[in-house]
């Protein structure tokens, strides 16, 4: 491990300190910034991990605002099964791209982008710090990076590799067929994430060369004039189990599905209501599974989520991971030596 670099009269515990690990040796994502361009706090780390305690501290300390990069996050109406912060905490300090819609509204990770990059300049602005704060890795990399545009929804191709999925064994096919089309994007994509592996598919097939190629050859928008600072929260594996297991049931107990049930009455049987929780909270509502059941598909569900985030997290550059949960004194105080190294303050 490389041990955090940090101004001498700063009294870490050396425990803390040693479990802090840089990625490489540049402090900051430097490559489209100068030093004088606002700096950009980036919390990232699996579901459950502390991600919004951790943001409403350094936004506290630094007279930040929080931008939310989060998939779910985004509807309103959507509450009990989307952990948002609370509107005790959305009170304590500004909050962006919360409630930004309603369920029955397509939102792609395009959309995001576009108007939290708006926020961050907003917030720039005001000569206050942007914190971005989430799990959605792909709204992550829309917003740091641009997107890929690439060839137009084929619906005519999409139904009918729906169909051939469902004949042949659901997403594992799909994986199969993108391993033959362009292995290096079926490597990337979860064997059961069946919108990804349709949409690579799709863009093989329309654009007649493999989707990996394509983004090596095709320029982004990536996100300039800001320097970026990306902290990471890697909580014990086991610890942060058992929070969301306790998380999970907590949701149930608070009225998931009886929220579902409005949101269904409300919208009909829309795709942000496939999201986890609602998911298991719809199986109870259409008698697949009692709640007891749907708890554990959850708890199970929720599990396996932050286990990809994880995967998914590592591949960001020049992130800052402090071995802790964002709630627990020790990773605020090392997040804030972070913070004031690459904003040099004192």
């Amino acid at each position: 491990m490389v041990a955090l670099a940090h101004k001498p009269e700063v009294d870490l515990p050396c425990r803390l300190v040693e479990t802090v690990t840089i990625a490489s040796s540049s402090p900051l994502d430097e490559s489209r910034a100068t030093s004088s361009d606002p700096l950009v706090i980036i919390l990232l780390g699996p579901t459950g991990s502390g991600k919004t305690a951790l943001s409403l501290a350094l936004a506290e300390r630094f007279h930040g605002e929080i931008v939310s990069c989060d998939s779910v996050a985004v509807y309103r109406g959507m509450e009990v099964g989307t952990a948002k912060p609370t509107m005790q905490e959305r009170a304590r300090v500004p909050h962006h791209q919360i409630d930004a819609t309603t369920p029955d509204k397509a939102f792609t990770a395009g959309d995001y982008s576009r108007m939290a990059r708006v926020a961050l300049k907003e917030i720039a602005a005001r000569g206050h710090m942007p914190i971005v704060t989430g799990g959605t890795g792909l709204y992550l990399r829309a917003l740091t990076e641009g997107l890929f545009a690439g060839p137009a929804r084929h619906e005519e191709l999409r139904t009918r590799l729906r169909q051939s999925a469902e004949r042949h064994g659901r997403a594992a096919w799909l994986h199969r067929l993108l391993k033959r089309l362009d292995a290096a994007t079926a490597e990337r994509i979860h064997a059961n994430d069946t919108a990804k592996l349709i949409r690579a598919i799709e863009v093989c097939v329309a654009a007649r060369s493999p989707l990996s190629t394509l983004l090596q050859n095709e320029g982004k928008n990536p996100l300039t004039e800001f320097r970026l600072l990306r902290i990471g929260l890697n909580p014990p594996r086991q610890a942060l189990y058992e929070r969301l297991n306790a998380r999970c049931a907590a949701m149930f107990s608070a009225g998931l599905v009886e929220e579902t049930r409005g949101l269904l009455a409300q919208y009909g049987p829309v795709k942000a209501l496939d999201s986890l929780g609602y998911r298991q909270a719809r199986s109870v509502l259409d008698g697949a599974l009692n709640e007891d059941e749907a708890i554990k598909a959850a708890q199970q569900g929720h599990r396996n989520y932050a286990k990809r985030q994880m995967t998914w997290f590592r591949r960001e550059p020049e992130v800052r991971w402090i071995a802790g949960f964002g709630n627990e004194a020790e990773t605020v105080r090392a997040a804030i030596v972070l913070v004031k190294d690459a904003a040099n303050l004192d």
